[in-house]
């Protein structure tokens, strides 16, 4: 298995890109094809050698920053390392790419050069991470579409249920639409519409899902549009930040609390762990033909290795074939509406 990965992508681009790459190509017994700039590439293969040739060197003239509008990075810059990474997709020489660079430029990159699954309208941004309860699940849209109509919800749902039963083994997802309450008549019109809709699809859709049900696991595919996916993540991410920094600023305050850390240490140690994004890998683009994962901005060599991982998942569980349009009803046309 080949896995191409964007070397220029991301806030500790090229050194963590590299390093988790190497380690990836090591651990994971796979082929790693690096795609960036002539010299960075040089200066990191000389660096840190060839590990058994398990990496190899793709040029690309171009750096796509995160500044740069999606749909321009896919117009004016044809040699970046995005564009370079998703072509040897496309081509078959690489079964999945790996960046953490420009997620909105991913997407649309993705979009132009891989296409859409059949069926499949809008690709998703979506994240995993694990509930309270231990398991793993999924939350989608997290900003690719920002607006959105009630049957691109339910297009969500159809993309989180397959990834979760074909990727994680779950035989029948629970399906949640993300809102402000539970009852079936709260929300603003898309969200009402889009559980009409919902309720039609052969899904196992368990109705509403209030924000406090997200991290107790209540269903194992949150859906919700671009704005309030991206929002809650960006919350959670902070949050997560600023509990930890607060912990870690406690335990340097006195002697008292870095001996007590003997006794509880390790049960705080599981806990930051269980909630560290990094774990699982990174964020799947789901509904374009082809496996995309995007890695935090702020990747580590850890995080690069986890989001690499999280591709060579997917690609031998078979997320790259079509989902199954009839689970969304007798009539897939719906979604263009």
């Amino acid at each position: 298995m080949t896995i191409a990965v964007d070397l220029m992508g991301g806030d500790r681009a090229p050194d963590e890109i590299a390093k988790g790459s190497f380690r990836a190509a090591h651990d994971l017994d796979i082929e790693i094809k690096l795609v960036g700039q002539e010299d960075v590439l040089a200066k990191q293969f000389k660096r840190r050698g060839r590990r058994n040739g398990r990496v190899s060197a793709i040029e690309a003239a171009e750096i796509v920053g995160m500044s740069d509008a999606p749909t321009a990075a896919w117009r004016a810059k044809k040699d970046s390392s995005i564009s370079v990474g998703l072509e040897l997709v496309r081509t078959g020489e690489a079964q999945a790419f790996v960046s953490a660079g420009n997620s909105g430029a991913i997407a649309a990159v993705s979009l132009f050069t891989l296409g859409m699954m059949p069926a499949t309208e809008r690709p998703a941004i979506a994240t995993l991470y694990t509930t309270l309860d231990g398991h793993v699940a999924i939350m989608l849209d997290l900003g690719a579409n920002v607006d959105c109509r009630p049957s691109l919800l339910a297009e969500f749902g159809q993309l989180g249920s397959e990834f979760m039963t074909k990727v994680f083994q779950v035989p029948s997802p629970r399906v949640a639409l993300v809102n402000i309450g539970e009852e079936k008549n709260k929300g603003t019109k898309l969200v009402r519409d889009a559980y009409e809709l919902l309720e039609k699809t052969q899904l196992n859709f368990i109705g509403n899902a209030e924000g406090f049900d997200i991290p107790k696991g209540k269903a194992d595919v949150f859906i919700m549009d671009g704005f309030t996916g991206n929002v809650v993540l960006k919350l959670a991410e902070g949050l997560a930040d600023s509990i930890f920094t607060s912990i870690k600023h406690s335990l340097r305050q006195s002697l008292a609390a870095r001996i007590s850390q003997l006794l509880w240490g390790p049960a705080l140690r599981s806990t930051l762990t269980h909630w560290d994004y990094s774990r699982i890998g990174g964020a799947p683009l789901l509904g374009v033909q082809g496996t995309v994962v995007m890695a935090h901005g702020r990747s580590d060599a850890k995080d690069i290795e986890n989001a690499i991982g999280l591709a060579v998942r997917m690609v031998r569980e078979g997320w790259s074939s079509s989902p199954d349009p009839a689970k969304l009803g007798a009539d897939p046309a719906h979604l263009n509406a």
